[in-house]
């Protein structure tokens, strides 16, 4: 790779700290307070070289926004510069049949396909089908807290509900949760561009057998459809009746969904327990109605800052991108999270207030990349909170919780020790 130049200032008059040195997403500095470090990010311009990474980044909202909604660079990982040659199709195995040849990284115009066809599986009443089956699970792991004094709502809470959550909106059976869920602890691993290839190696590994018990569970669904009602039945009916659909499509679909919501849900689940915990009187306000809880989850994550990394783009050929030179196979960063911290967008940025206005909302991306499964995640989180304090209502922290700094992709808690106080009544 062609070495950067050293930065300057933009009078040209004195070459300014290499940017390692103000931002490092992997420090302690950063977990703790990582504003003035995003701020420092930004402010470097719109594109920035970052050495340790060996990318671009994103700084600015227009900007990103723009490469949202035009696509003009890929999301193939194989487009990278430093990935593992494009596997031939005749040597595909499970994972990179999905990754290439279907919805994950499908070209523009197939994806927007895919959505289309696919949206009746999002339908209001899917999702609202979805929520009555999670419901249940949710209440059952809370329950399990009754009598304690105190507990840690990281390991006896919220690394239960991602596997909950997905098999339940999928449909897969409770026999093969042991087999799947590994898959939902490493699957963003699988395409991570700053971790090892080793480690992405083991995670596709998981993921290649994670395929083999979709296409297992969609067999048996198919010789007993029952009168299930989930997004696995949906997307079967889809593939019925459109022929531009078939089952790989239904498969990297899932994994979508695994992807969005293994690691979205559990650091979620952590920051949001914490922010309320924080500011209890945040809690009223926020739990009032789903739809009141869906705006408090954007600035839930707004105020936690947790965010490491970006959404990952590569540069398809050599090209100027906003007054840089870009090599072709270069990966660009995307960063939105940079300016939520930053005083010039949000007026008191380090107040959490479940009522502030967002526009427009980006929390779960944009335009034709925007997550499919937005709905599903913001509405569990809803009842797990409310499940929380109803049970618990005088809940509160027992200690300010250490920031875990292993987690590749958000800052996270070693543990979230919850005091209970008096059980509450239901």
């Amino acid at each position: 790779m062609t070495s950067q130049a050293k930065p300057t200032d933009p009078s040209g008059e004195q070459t300014l700290p290499p940017i390692e040195t103000l931002f490092n997403p992997n420090s302690l500095d950063y977990a703790n307070n990582p504003g003035p470090q995003c701020i420092a990010l930004a402010e470097r311009g719109p594109l920035v070289w970052y050495g340790p990474w060996m990318c671009w980044i994103m700084t600015r909202m227009p900007d990103i926004m723009d490469c949202w909604k035009r696509e003009y660079l890929s999301s193939d990982f194989y487009d990278w510069e430093f990935a593992p040659p494009r596997p031939t199709e005749e040597n595909w195995n499970n994972f990179e049949k999905a990754l290439v040849g279907h919805s994950l990284l499908a070209d523009p115009d197939h994806h927007r396909l895919i959505r289309k066809i696919t949206s009746p599986a999002f339908s209001r009443n899917v999702v609202d089908n979805i929520n009555r089956r999670i419901e249940p699970d949710i209440a059952k792991l809370f329950a399990g807290l009754e009598g304690e004094t105190e507990f840690d709502y990281i390991e006896q809470v919220a690394k239960h509900l991602p596997f909950i959550s997905i098999t339940r909106m999928v449909g897969i059976p409770d026999r093969y949760w042991p087999q799947i869920k590994q898959t939902v602890l490493t699957f963003t691993e699988t395409w991570n561009p700053t971790i090892s290839e080793e480690r992405r190696a083991k995670a596709q590994e998981d993921s290649n057998r994670a395929i083999d018990i979709l296409f297992e569970v969609i067999a048996d669904r198919r010789a007993n459809p029952g009168d299930e009602d989930d997004f696995l039945s949906a997307l079967l009916k889809v593939e019925a009746e459109n022929p531009e659909f078939d089952e790989w499509d239904i498969v990297t679909l899932i994994l979508a969904l695994i992807g969005a919501g293994a690691d979205t849900t559990l650091v979620a689940q952590q920051w949001a327990a914490y922010a309320f915990l924080k500011f209890p009187d945040q809690i009223e306000p926020a739990l009032a109605s789903p739809e009141a809880f869906s705006n408090a989850f954007s600035e839930v994550m707004r105020w936690a800052g947790n965010s490491k990394m970006g959404f990952a783009r590569y540069a398809p050929d050599d090209m100027e991108l906003l007054g840089q030179q870009v090599k072709k196979g270069q990966m660009v960063l995307m960063m939105p999270h940079l300016k939520d911290h930053d005083p010039q967008f949000f007026a008191d940025p380090d107040k959490l207030d479940v009522k502030r206005h967002f526009d427009p909302d980006v929390l779960f991306g944009y335009g034709p990349r925007y997550c499919i499964g937005a709905a599903l995640a913001k509405h569990q989180l809803y009842l797990s909170m409310r499940e929380l304090f109803t049970r618990f209502p005088n809940a509160e922290l027992v200690e300010e919780p250490e920031r875990d700094l292993e987690d590749h992709n958000s800052i996270t808690f070693k543990s979230l020790r919850v005091r209970t106080g008096h059980t509450g009544t239901r």
